[in-house]
């Protein structure tokens, strides 16, 4: 039977957990260890603050027992992973492994839940930049101008990308494993690593952004009940199917649903029916014929705070704030 934590409690837990003594490694004050619970598995995480916006993590853990960390809708930066052994099982994702990558835009992140089994052991290097610190780098580049628009989401809902691994990529995430410097020479030369690998992610994503999106080959077959299963989301926001009914009701796995949807739409089912339930939130209110409360019963929220936070979230208003007529800072005229 898997444990199941929330991102929250997971975090305690390993900020808690005693810190791992690592054969020759020293540790210098732009860098964090973190150990994890030992009844739950061995390894360590190892963060390193390049500089403002940009991180660098080491992960290296081996599970002793099922986990599933649940992670809630959340503001995502610009992502890049690399899987050095084994694979990782995501719930909107397909499986990151030594030969498919992950690279994310920026924008807001559906709730996902990440797997890991008994016995399992991830070693992985993930870097995240702020979107802030790449924007005075591309957003006056007219070669990235479409691309821009797919990784520079805001308040919309983040673009996620599978890439191959190529060798240069593989021998990157080694170099910044190994790292042969010291002190703040370590540092920079991890930082120039780091963009060295950005730049080919954004090579690749130019020459062909489609190319790069999700390698999960669907059947036509998929892709229509893909599509039947987002129509359904679409006209029953106030009492939708779960998923196991939804996956029934179109005639394919609930594997096939959780890995189809988000490569076909780019989100995941259940982010999709939060977006269109919250659209539709607005619409109602701006027509100024029913209260708050009504609205949230009327697109399927039963608890008026969860509905409050989310709209907050997605507009930058509250539901009262809109019904006043008060406009969205994260439109667009």
């Amino acid at each position: 039977m898997s444990l199941i934590l929330n991102l929250e409690d997971w975090d305690e837990m390993c900020d808690l957990a005693p810190k791992p003594q690592l054969n020759n490694l020293v540790l210098y004050d732009f860098e964090e260890l973190w150990g994890m619970p030992e009844y739950l598995g061995r390894g360590y995480d190892r963060e390193i603050q390049l500089s403002h916006g940009v991180w660098l993590n080491f992960s290296d853990n081996k599970y002793h027992q099922d986990l599933k960390v649940k992670t809630p809708v959340h503001n995502h930066p610009f992502q890049m992973v690399m899987i050095l052994s084994e694979s990782l099982n995501c719930t909107i994702h397909p499986t990151f492994s030594k030969v498919r990558s992950y690279f994310s835009g920026s924008g807001i992140s559906p709730a996902y839940v990440d797997k890991f089994q008994t016995g399992q052991h991830i070693v992985s290097v993930n870097v995240e930049i702020e979107p802030a610190i790449l924007e005075s780098y591309l957003l006056s580049d007219a070669q990235f101008t479409s691309l821009q628009e797919q990784l520079f989401k805001g308040e919309d809902w983040k673009v996620s990308y599978y890439p191959k691994v190529t060798p240069a990529m593989r021998s990157l995430a080694y170099q910044m494993w190994n790292a042969p410097y010291r002190g703040a020479v370590k540092r920079i030369y991890l930082q120039a690593k780091v963009f060295e690998l950005l730049v080919l992610y954004l090579d690749l994503l130019s020459e062909d952004p489609q190319q790069a999106k999700s390698t999960l080959k669907l059947k036509p077959k998929t892709v229509n009940a893909l599509h039947h299963a987002k129509d359904i989301l679409a006209t029953q926001l106030e009492q939708p199917p779960s998923l196991s009914q939804l996956a029934q009701q179109v005639g394919i796995s609930q594997r096939t649903l959780q890995r189809g949807f988000p490569a076909l739409f780019n989100t995941t089912a259940m982010g999709y029916l939060t977006q269109q339930r919250l659209d539709r939130a607005e619409k109602l209110l701006r027509e100024g014929k029913f209260l708050v409360s009504d609205v949230a019963t009327m697109v399927g929220y039963g608890h008026f705070g969860q509905f409050s936070r989310a709209f907050k979230q997605r507009f930058g208003i509250t539901p009262s704030q809109c019904l006043a007529g008060e406009l969205s800072p994260f439109k667009k005229d």
